[in-house]
């Protein structure tokens, strides 16, 4: 199975939700991530967090969801639309959910305070994606519906913005 998060960038919440999805993960999952509007290049302070975690950064790059290598099964948008930000629509058949997370880029303050946000951005987008793994994952080919509300629950529980409709 293939999962994308998508947001607009795809410089860092969709980069680490991508690698730490990939070392999570069971076999025959594979996760990849992209952006509506690539900055083309991953943020430092996302490969830096990633490393501290001890999760593989080989082969992270900020790319365009119009280059995929493969087509998604699933659909995660990780955009924070709760503080404006346009969250992209993947069109293609897929099943979708929505994990809104306001995007650390954004954040100012001390050193401390900028990498508090990116850290606070990982642990979250960790905790959705080990709640996903502990879904039944044979339920996505059984009761793909069923499978998608549970999805769209981790989002509202774990994130706190729903999609806008």
């Amino acid at each position: 199975m293939n999962l994308l998060f998508l947001c607009t960038g795809n410089s860092c919440r969709s980069i680490l939700a991508e690698a730490t999805f990939n070392a999570l993960a069971p076999e025959g999952w594979q996760a990849m991530s992209a952006g509506s509007q690539p900055t083309g290049q991953v943020h430092p302070r996302s490969l830096a967090l990633l490393d501290r975690e001890g999760i593989s950064t080989e082969g992270l790059y900020s790319k365009s969801w119009s280059n995929l290598p493969v087509k998604p099964d699933i659909v995660i948008t990780v955009c924070g639309n709760a503080a404006g930000e346009t969250c992209p629509t993947y069109l293609r058949p897929a099943l979708r959910a929505h994990w809104g997370i306001d995007d650390p880029v954004k954040a100012t303050g001390t050193e401390e305070e900028i990498n508090s946000a990116f850290t606070q951005t990982y642990l979250t987008l960790r905790e959705g994606i080990e709640t996903f793994l502990t879904l039944p994952l044979d339920d996505l080919r059984k009761n793909p519906f069923a499978f998608k509300t549970k999805l769209d629950y981790i989002g509202i529980l774990k994130f706190k913005h729903p999609h806008p409709k």
